[in-house]
């Protein structure tokens, strides 16, 4: 079977607070987008991973192999899989590529092997995976709020187009999170936006848009700052780094607009795609 891995952005994202056991309490906007890696995914004798990108593992160390063991600990799963991975998603982007396929082989595993469990109570369990894999389980726009592992899916009414634009470099999470000062960070307002997405409030969104985690992945690579602050300049409604960073994307009803700076920030090296939400 084929399954898509979507990718997202955080629409917003506020750090609450770090926590004593290391990780840090959330609360998030997140969105699935058009912009997917596949999986082929087929019954075998022992797991199997093929993937022609030299930069992706193709061993215990891909979240694939992880969510497999997951599912092998919680939920009695004895299937094998055969799986071929067509990467698009850009690595390092605060996209979430590894999260997504992590997501969909469990999607996958879990009609294969026929395991008999709700998908929420599987998805909340995949926070030991990784933090965004809850989300990318249940694939689609929602509130995500604890380490991840609390999803409320939403029914968002508010269209736009948006366009990626990520930097070659990159921003370390685990950096990005231990250089954050509470006293200095911004704090965006995740219950308005959620209000503005869902009532379809979009002047007041592009105004509220906010990632906690700009503070630390400015600092640790100034190009990302200096391509928001661009994409301000090119008259976008919205402009937010996703994640931790290092992709930046622009929110705007004017399509063409969004055309014309793609194929600009193309031209100057730059990953530069126009993306829809997922469905």
């Amino acid at each position: 079977m084929k399954v898509e891995a979507n990718a997202k952005i955080n629409l917003s994202l506020d750090v609450v607070r770090r926590r004593e056991d290391g990780y840090h309490d959330l609360r998030m906007i997140m969105l699935p987008l058009s912009l997917h890696d596949t999986l082929e995914v087929e019954l075998a004798d022992r797991d199997e991973l093929i993937c022609f990108d030299e930069r992706v593992p193709v061993n215990e160390n891909n979240l694939i192999f992880k969510a497999l063991e997951y599912l092998r600990e919680k939920w009695n799963m004895h299937a094998h899989f055969r799986i071929r991975l067509e990467k698009r998603i850009p690595m390092e982007a605060g996209l979430a590529g590894g999260s997504a396929d992590a997501g969909a082989i469990i999607r996958a595993a879990m009609e294969l092997a026929e395991i008999q469990a709700p998908i929420e109570e599987v998805a909340k369990g995949a926070k030991q995976v990784g933090a965004d894999v809850p989300f990318c389980v249940l694939n689609q726009s929602a509130r995500v709020e604890g380490i991840g592992e609390q999803v409320f899916p939403l029914q968002d009414h508010c269209r736009f187009d948006i366009l990626l634009v990520k930097p070659s470099t990159g921003v370390p999470t685990g950096k990005a999170y231990q250089l954050l000062d509470f006293a200095k960070v911004e704090h965006p307002d995740i219950d308005w936006i959620e209000h503005c997405l869902i009532e379809d409030r979009y002047e007041q969104l592009c105004k509220c848009l906010g990632n906690t985690l700009e503070y630390s992945a400015f600092q640790i690579n100034p190009e990302v700052e200096k391509l928001k602050k661009a994409l301000q300049a090119d008259g976008v409604n919205g402009a937010l780094m996703s994640g931790s960073g290092s992709t930046v994307f622009a929110i705007d009803r004017d399509r063409e607009k969004l055309l014309r700076l793609q194929e600009r920030y193309a031209k100057m090296g730059y990953f530069a795609q126009i993306v829809k939400r997922k469905g």
